[in-house]
């Protein structure tokens, strides 16, 4: 059975493991772990192809407790039910460890029978998960562990990984691969961190090499060919999605368009445009708001003629949006009035109203008071009369607060106005 590359040269020691020197460099927390010889309950947490599992395996080699592996791909109740078992065995004197692959696959039950033996130390995990831990495993779970983030392998580093490879490949073939300058560098800086992915490209690159009297000859060009689409790294349902778009709201609402549409480009290089529309009619009102209150109006346009047209045309509108949302003055008063009334609504429920709003045209018996006694504001200059509108226990809140750019404060300017001219 053939082993993939990755596997073959899956490092041994935390010094051969390239990447993630913000935890295992000397000092750093799973280093000083590992030389401890004391493994506490751990969830590493990060993308592919970045060591969680080659970490993960290091760890569990330098302990005397009798090693398990399941992945949450396949592993059943069942499965889980066959480790803790072994609890109170001859071959689990010293502990277990349990290596859990994939842990967001598991279902909440599965967990949970974890949950018990960990507490007691009896069985000590080691979890690892592509997806948010705190979404995506149960509470009490996390509670007993320790979240490691990891990273993308910068490509400095990287590239080092795939030089190894080729190495390791002369020896698969036995002929000498001749590699022209910035295959390596180029592999990765295309590969978006991926240490397993880089691997993988090293192999199919040497396999599709021109094969001559004197080797394998490695081409720039068909290391491109093999890596042009390789550093998309997008999973609607992982976390990648929501941080792309993050990254594109945050990049507008800092006035940054370089950077909004660069997010945008990786976004539409997945073929997901409607997140995009979405996100960008969300901006237009929240972060741009009655700065510019024709913003939405013109962002809903771009929309619409970008779902109408479909990529790649629909980059067009779409950059235009972009570009106008970014270099609009910003104002989130709207946003924020309309949040504070939300919170008071889950606060105070549902307060009477003003006897002069309700929708009234007869007088109970019980009223001393006969009348509804609303000031129609047309009837008065300027439109506009004073008059209690919220319900009593709320009657002196406010909400809005007028914004530091021009719209706002035109508006402002025109309410002290009608204030100051008010006669009643």
């Amino acid at each position: 059975m053939h082993t993939p590359l990755a596997d073959r040269i899956r490092p041994q020691t935390l010094d051969d493991v390239v990447g993630q020197q913000q935890l295992i460099a000397s000092g750093k927390p799973l280093r000083r772990i590992l030389e401890s010889g004391q493994i506490p309950n751990m969830i590493f947490y990060g993308p592919s192809g970045v060591g969680k599992t080659t970490i993960a395996r290091i760890i569990a080699d330098s302990t005397s407790m009798t090693l398990h592996k399941l992945n949450g791909t396949s592993a059943s109740t069942a499965d889980i039910r066959d480790v803790v078992a072994e609890i109170g065995t001859f071959s689990s004197i010293n502990g277990i460890l349990l290596y859990l692959d994939e842990i967001q696959y598991l279902n909440k039950k599965q967990q949970q029978l974890l949950l018990e033996y960990m507490e007691n130390g009896t069985i000590t995990l080691i979890a690892s998960t592509t997806e948010n831990p705190y979404f995506a495993v149960y509470n009490a779970l996390i509670s007993r562990s320790t979240v490691f983030e990891f990273k993308p392998v910068p490509p400095a580093e990287l590239e080092c990984a795939v030089e190894r490879g080729f190495h390791c490949m002369e020896k698969q073939v036995d002929e000498k691969i001749h590699l022209e300058n910035g295959v390596c560098n180029w592999i990765a800086n295309g590969c978006s961190g991926d240490v397993r992915k880089a691997m993988n490209t090293v192999e199919l690159i040497v396999l599709s090499g021109t094969h001559t009297a004197d080797g394998i000859v490695v081409s720039k060009k068909l290391a491109k060919e093999l890596t042009q689409r390789s550093n998309m790294r997008y999973d609607r349902d992982n976390d990648q999605h929501y941080d792309l778009l993050s990254a594109l709201q945050k990049s507008i609402r800092g006035s940054d368009e370089s950077a909004a549409l660069h997010y945008t480009a990786r976004l539409l290089a997945a073929n997901d445009l409607l997140s995009v529309c979405r996100r960008l009619l969300v901006i237009a009102s929240e972060d741009v708001g009655l700065a510019y209150p024709q913003a939405i109006v013109i962002t809903k346009a771009c929309v619409d003629s970008a779902l109408q047209l479909g990529l790649p045309e629909a980059r067009i509108p779409i950059a235009e949006a972009i570009v106008l949302l970014a270099t609009a003055p910003k104002s989130n008063s709207a946003y924020l009035a309309m949040d504070a009334a939300i919170a008071d609504v889950e606060k105070y429920g549902a307060p009477d109203f003003p006897r002069h709003l309700q929708n009234m045209h007869f007088d109970g018996a019980e009223r001393d008071v006969k009348g509804q006694f609303y000031r129609y504001p047309h009837d008065f200059p300027n439109h506009y009369v004073r008059q209690q509108y919220l319900p009593d226990a709320l009657k002196d809140k406010v909400y809005y607060t007028f914004g530091e750019n021009r719209q706002e404060q035109s508006a402002a300017a025109y309410r002290e106005k009608i204030l100051r001219e008010d006669k009643t």
